[in-house]
């Protein structure tokens, strides 16, 4: 289980980070967990806003990156071929995007605050590799076989194995996220299993936040 400093958080709100591998079934664990009542922070959708028609990057990504905007948005594919394999680039990418997405974050910690939410969900793709668990009481990694895997990432329009290989190199191997976890959520048995395991992870800890003895977190992998 991990501690940080979650951005001045009130004691009664559990928040927990939400990962995955690219293909391991990250959207569909965050669908549930919303289904279920939990507030969820989707970094990738942050993202989205920030780089669409008036979003708040698109300044700064064209000056930076001249010639991926186009119609007043950034072209994310045109973004994409620009910064893939360049770790320079991307960085210099991350340098605008991280701060506005950990803005955006904190103004959702706020109001869940304020409505007194007792559990919120954090779903962030590179939690451990960008130091995102120390802002969570909890981690869930999202897991499946790598032949599971495999197969949805390389059905995804404009996939191809050398990109699938690009992308699993900028992310830390599923093993270790899986060793760091507090909770392995496995998606790769069918959704009925993996709802039921959500729910039992969603009770404990509202549960804790309710004054129950919450049991082991490794209990839930």
């Amino acid at each position: 289980m991990c501690r940080g400093g979650s951005e001045g958080r009130a004691a009664a709100v559990i928040i927990l980070g939400l990962t995955g591998s690219i293909g391991m079934g990250k959207t569909t664990a965050a669908d549930a967990f919303q289904r279920l009542g939990v507030p969820v922070f989707d970094a990738d959708q942050e993202v989205h806003r920030l780089l669409v028609r008036g979003g708040a990057a698109v300044t700064d990504v064209e000056a930076v990156f001249p010639g991926v905007v186009a119609d007043s948005a950034v072209d994310r594919g045109a973004l994409g071929r620009r910064v893939f394999g360049d770790t320079d680039a991307l960085k210099r990418l991350e340098e605008i995007l991280h701060p506005r997405v950990r803005a955006s974050r904190a103004r959702f910690l706020r109001a869940a605050r304020a409505r007194g939410e007792s559990l919120v969900v954090l779903d962030i793709p590179l939690l451990f590799e960008t130091g995102g668990e120390t802002q969570c009481d909890y981690t869930c990694v999202v897991s499946a076989p790598e032949f599971v895997q495999a197969n949805r990432v390389l059905r995804r329009p404009g996939m191809t194995p050398e990109k699938f290989s690009g992308v699993l190199s900028r992310q830390m191997p599923d093993a270790e996220k899986r060793r760091r976890a507090d909770f392995v959520v496995r998606t790769g048995i069918g959704k009925r299993y993996s709802l039921q395991h959500i729910k039992r992870i969603v009770t404990m800890l509202r549960k804790r936040v309710e004054g129950g003895r919450a049991p082991s977190p490794n209990r839930c992998r």
